[in-house]
């Protein structure tokens, strides 16, 4: 049955409180899986939700006045959620209700995320390549569009080179490497937001002594940050390993300036294919070495 007409006076537009993580995320998880449907199998939708209820829970705790719902007669329909590290503001989640979609209601729940950053010296957003949603972020003030393309596909073991430096990576020890390539890469640091990342079931950290580190999960990249594109390219090559032997393996938001990813994806065996852009403005870090991670950027 199709929802009664909606009034905008009847949405509310609020922050969003740690009583409401599940149905924000439910309606996060309802509109992507509207807009982009897969065959997951229970297990792993358990593992997602999991994973999902802990995003929101962090970022709430962190970002208080980031995080933002939708709200119409006491239900949940959509949520937007921002945060900011070091002076760089991050759009990391955005999702209505399909029933609620179209209707405004969006634009107004993104603004009051948007507002959270708007005085800091820069911001990143990764979009979908949903028309709507490159449509909202390109008419956001000050930003730019950075086109992205994807990898996917198996690797054979037997691509690998011989001699990675990468070796698995301790979150205290290995706290300045860190650090120090987030800022390079991105002007602010991952540290605040990689033990929510790292408590993912499978999510492996990967470390090059004083260059970069990497976070994958059964060989889908999370996130890589590094000085230079020689242990970027280590990184990636023990992303891809992660997983089973056979497993999918994935890469996103690959921008023109990362090509060494573009390259050791080939040199692998997968396959460049369609992904959302970026948009970005004001004082960032060099964007590469760089694979950003959807959920912290």
């Amino acid at each position: 049955m199709s929802p009664a007409p909606v009034a905008p006076a009847d949405v509310t537009i609020r922050p969003l409180l740690a009583a409401d993580v599940a149905a924000a995320r439910a309606a996060a998880a309802t509109a992507l899986e509207h807009h982009y449907p897969e065959d997951v199998a229970p297990q792993e939708q358990a593992i997602r939700a999991q994973i999902g209820i802990a995003r929101i829970t962090h970022l709430q705790r962190t970002d208080p006045g980031g995080c933002w719902v939708a709200e119409l007669h006491g239900e949940i329909i959509g949520t937007a959620i921002g945060l900011i590290r070091e002076g760089v503001w991050r759009f990391s989640l955005f999702g209505m209700l399909p029933a609620y979609q179209g209707l405004g209601i969006g634009s107004r729940l993104y603004a009051a995320a948007l507002r959270y950053g708007a005085g800091q010296p820069g911001g990143i957003i990764l979009s979908s390549n949903h028309p709507a949603a490159m449509r909202r972020y390109a008419r956001s003030p000050g930003y730019r569009l950075i086109p992205t393309v994807g990898l996917a596909g198996s690797c054979d073991p037997r691509r690998v080179p011989p001699g990675l430096r990468c070796r698995p990576g301790d979150l205290s020890a290995d706290a300045e490497t860190i650090e120090a390539a987030s800022r390079h890469v991105r002007g602010a640091s991952h540290l605040v937001d990689l033990p929510a990342l790292l408590a993912q079931p499978g999510m492996k950290l990967l470390v090059v002594d004083g260059d970069g580190f990497a976070c994958a999960r059964d060989g889908v990249m999370a996130l890589l940050a590094a000085h230079t594109e020689a242990a970027a390219a280590d990184l990636l090559w023990g992303a891809i390993m992660s997983g089973a032997r056979g497993a999918t393996v994935s890469v996103d938001f690959v921008s023109a300036e990362n090509g060494w990813a573009i390259a050791v994806g080939l040199e692998a065996g997968l396959s460049i294919g369609s992904c959302g852009p970026m948009f970005v403005r004001g004082r960032l870090g060099t964007l590469a070495p760089f694979l950003p991670n959807g959920a912290y950027l």
